[in-house]
């Protein structure tokens, strides 16, 4: 669900949010971060809709942040994300 929140723009993750999160926690929200922008990236792509060829690109661009955001907050906090 967070990952859907994430890529729909509803929730912006930055290090504060993370803190409540354990390890455990931020690991799963990394792999959901990560299947979302899969399941995206399968869908078809809508070579003629501008407004969709945009939004499906805003929401990678936000799940793609996300995943730098965890990355570097896990590198800081010496979490092992693999």
């Amino acid at each position: 669900m967070i990952a859907k929140d994430v890529a729909d723009g509803y929730i912006s993750i930055n290090p504060i949010y993370l803190k409540i999160f354990n390890d455990t926690g931020i690991k799963n929200i990394l792999k959901a971060i990560t299947q979302k922008q899969i399941e995206i990236r399968t869908e078809p792509f809508p070579h003629n809709d501008v407004t969709k060829i945009r939004n499906r690109n805003i929401r990678l661009q936000r799940l793609h942040s996300s995943v730098l955001i965890i990355k570097n907050y896990a590198r800081e906090k010496k979490i092992q994300l693999f």
